[in-house]
């Protein structure tokens, strides 16, 4: 059958590395070797590139499938450095072990720090050779697609993998494409093109399509859509591949069009329950039965459509019952569900491997009891099932599930919920939790990963997981860690600047679940209500004693891009904790009935620190509001579905849902979030209980949020277009601020055991 994928590949002369049969060749070799020359010269530039070799050679590990790497030469004279791998990406690890520990180069999504030694510093003789403890080392959560890379276009995407390459990640999903794949096993199946129009989600929520837990919200999808998408997954894959990468691909998990039983009316399908808040308008699953026929006809025709277009690595994801409860308890029912999955990809693919997300264990343990969980483990032959343990720096799975019943699987770094910005991170439990993991009772610990829901935020923590995935023991000395990463990130060690990365690491970066799991709790980007809790689980001095650091350091590092982008994040965070002892002000003002007071704190926080904080953001293009809007429309076939692509995303950041649903989960701080956004949900705060106070009548919460919804829905719908440039200067601003609103403790303060401390102003 000739799929829209083949034909739109065809059409577009994309060619893709089909790997099995080639893996290991030496033709395959020489093109990752390739691969690592070609970042190379993206990263420093056709000249100081041609001071390395790079060769890849299988025969460098010690054993099949372990990723090494060796390091040599350099030292002037004319002697390259000499940098080797058994994969592309062993060699791109190895190549940044070299710049990072040698050079005092930093590479991070918000800039990269690449100041050349010269002569190249000599690795000493007789040089490095380093093997990982870990056969995966694994990047991406399924709700990453949709978080962060909804609306990428290639020129991103190539950053991207340059830096997964350069951190040694050699596992990862790639989930691009896949509804053109879907749209025609529909209509092979006899769905018509309203049908499955009406079945998916708009660009925005496709992360939640994918699992089941949404249909239809923000749809439909346009032509323009699959065929600019296969066309990025071709070279997603291509490019994975020529590193030496291995991709994940979905699989069929079960979920099926509604409209499946028109044209299968004996189907035995089961509507699950609503999801998140949702009701069955856009949520509740329909889940086609483990032994009806059709699952295997299904899941066997989408994955031989999908490997036909793509090829395969033969690592395939797929969850069934994310945050979705099961129809029955009944481990039958539960192990049959799971072997259904299964067996439909060795119908295709007799290699496969299951990555599977343990997340359902974790979200729902009232649920997966002992029974429940062996069911799905041990319906998987031994070694086929690759388990990612999601949350495994704070709520790890491991210990409750026997390793998972004897399955390899993965110790992941969860840490970031819905992309929100916000400091936040436990580095000693990150440090201990692999070393941990390996010296379980019977460990099947096979890898380490990075799967936040959203990524570019707190680049320190993924800075040391990535370097976790190459080390078999913690590292040695956190403080002396981080302060390195600083000096390399900026180019220059600073006293300051190590002080205030110090007070951060004590504070924000060794906060502990739940109190920081990594959700941003912050009554700024939360729907107002007296009930907000405006405690932190860290002091919340260090922080602003950071800032004022920062600000010191900046006449000497101001030139840095990275430093100029963490005095900015710093001082986002700084307003926060302001924007909370501000409402712990409004609050109290209003239960003591001092009209003054409440007006004057309300005042501040809507009218004056907000906007303050806005312009701030404004002065660089990672915080703008502007620019992820601009992306979502150009990614639009015309104006209508650029005007609908934006539409999606506002509401992701917003909303969520129609009506608010998993309202603020993703929420930001972006220059036009605040300013439009939060400040006019605080004002309207404010002002209705100051309107309260004023009238004597009680406050009625539920009157607010409805007017607040009508706010955050006049938001989505505005038309109002947010600069895609920056303004002004990081650094003056940044100063101004502090001036106005340091030093903070005031006569509004107070420790509250355990707690911190509560800011006044």
């Amino acid at each position: 059958m000739a799929t829209v994928a083949r034909a739109v590949l065809a059409v577009l002369g994309c060619r893709l590395l089909l790997v099995g049969g080639s893996r290991g060749s030496a033709g395959s070799e020489a093109r990752e070797a390739e691969a690592v020359r070609e970042l190379l010269s993206r990263l420093l530039g056709p000249a100081a590139a041609g001071d390395f070799s790079v060769t890849v050679n299988r025969s460098l590990a010690p054993e099949p499938g372990a990723d090494t790497y060796g390091l040599s030469g350099g030292g002037g004279g004319g002697a390259p450095v000499r940098v080797s791998g058994s994969s592309g990406v062993a060699a791109a690890a190895g190549l940044h072990r070299y710049l990072r520990d040698f050079c005092g180069c930093h590479v991070a999504w918000s800039s990269s720090q690449l100041r050349l030694p010269d002569p190249l510093p000599a690795v000493p003789a007789p040089g490095i050779l380093h093997t990982s403890p870990y056969r995966y080392r694994y990047y991406q959560n399924v709700c990453t697609q949709s978080y962060s890379f909804t609306f990428w276009d290639w020129d991103r995407w190539e950053r991207e993998l340059d830096w997964m390459a350069l951190n040694g990640f050699n596992l990862a999903l790639a989930f691009s494409g896949q509804e053109a794949v879907w749209q025609q096993v529909y209509l092979t199946l006899g769905l018509n093109q309203t049908e499955i129009d009406e079945h998916f989600t708009g660009p925005s929520f496709l992360a939640w399509g994918r699992m089941g837990n949404l249909h239809t919200w923000g749809g439909p999808l346009p032509p323009s859509w699959h065929i600019k998408q296969l066309y990025l997954q071709s070279r997603i894959l291509d490019r994975m591949r020529s590193f030496g990468m291995t991709a994940v691909l979905p699989a069929f998990a079960g979920h099926v069009p509604r409209a499946l039983a028109r044209v299968f009316p004996r189907a035995n399908i089961t509507l699950l329950g609503s999801w998140s808040h949702f009701d069955c308008t856009y949520s509740c699953a329909s889940l086609l039965a483990p032994d009806d026929p059709l699952f295997s006809v299904i899941g066997s025709l989408f994955l031989r459509e999908l490997t036909r277009a793509f090829g395969s690595d033969h690592f395939y994801s797929a969850d069934t019952f994310n945050e979705m409860r099961p129809p029955s308890a009944d481990p039958a029912y539960l192990g049959a569900a799971t072997a259904a999955v299964y067996k439909a990809m060795v119908a295709v693919d007799p290699r496969a491997t299951w990555v599977l997300q343990a997340w359902m264990f974790q979200h729902d343990p009232d649920f997966w009891g002992p029974r429940q969980t062996r069911a799905v483990l041990e319906a998987v032959p031994l070694g086929r099932l690759l388990v990612l343990d999601l949350f495994a720096e704070s709520r790890p799975a491991y210990p409750q599930t026997a390793s998972f019943a004897g399955q390899p699987f993965v110790w992941c770094l969860l840490h970031n919920f819905g992309g929100n910005h916000g400091l936040s991170g436990a580095l000693e439990a990150l440090n201990d939790g692999p070393a941990a993991a390996r010296r379980f009772p019977g460990s099947t610990l096979a890898g380490v990963g990075m799967v936040p829901e959203g990524i570019e935020q707190n680049e320190a923590v993924y800075a040391l997981l990535a370097e976790l995935g190459w080390r078999r023991d913690p590292v040695p000395d956190l403080g002396a860690w981080l302060e390195g990463w600083a000096a390399r990130r900026y180019g220059a060690a600073h006293p300051g600047a190590a002080a205030a990365w110090r007070l951060l690491r004590r504070s924000v970066y060794s906060c502990p679940a739940p109190a920081c799991s990594g959700h941003n709790r912050s009554p700024l980007v939360r729907r107002p209500s007296l009930r907000l809790d405006p405690d932190a689980a860290y002091n919340r001095s260090d922080v602003l004693e950071a800032w004022r650091l920062l600000l010191e350091a900046a006449p000497a590092l101001a030139s840095s891009p990275a430093f100029r982008y963490d005095l900015l994040d710093v001082s986002r965070q700084a307003g926060q904790e302001l924007a909370s002892g501000l409402f712990a002000e409004l609050r109290d003002a209003y239960r003591a009935r001092r009209l003054p007071a409440l007006l004057a704190a309300g005042g501040r926080l809507a009218f004056d620190l907000l906007p303050s904080l806005d312009a701030l953001l404004g002065t660089d293009g990672r915080f703008l509001l502007g620019t992820e809007l601009a992306r979502a429309r150009a990614a639009g076939g015309g104006a209508a579905e650029a005007q609908r692509f934006e539409r999606g995303a506002r509401y992701l950041l917003t909303l969520w849902g129609p009506d608010g649903n998993i309202l603020d989960y993703g929420n930001r701080q972006l220059a036009g979030l605040l300013a439009d956004y939060y400040a006019p949900r605080w004002a309207l705060f404010a002002g209705r209980l100051a309107d309260s106070l004023a009238r004597g009548l009680p406050f009625r919460q539920d009157v607010f949020e409805r007017e607040a919804l009508r706010l955050g829905r006049a938001f989505v719908l505005g038309p109002r277009r947010y600069p895609v440039r920056p303004a002004g200067d990081t650094v003056a601003l940044a100063r101004k601020l502090f001036l106005k609103y340091y030093p903070g403790p005031g006569p509004g303060d107070r420790r509250t055991e355990g707690a911190g401390v509560r800011l006044g102003v």
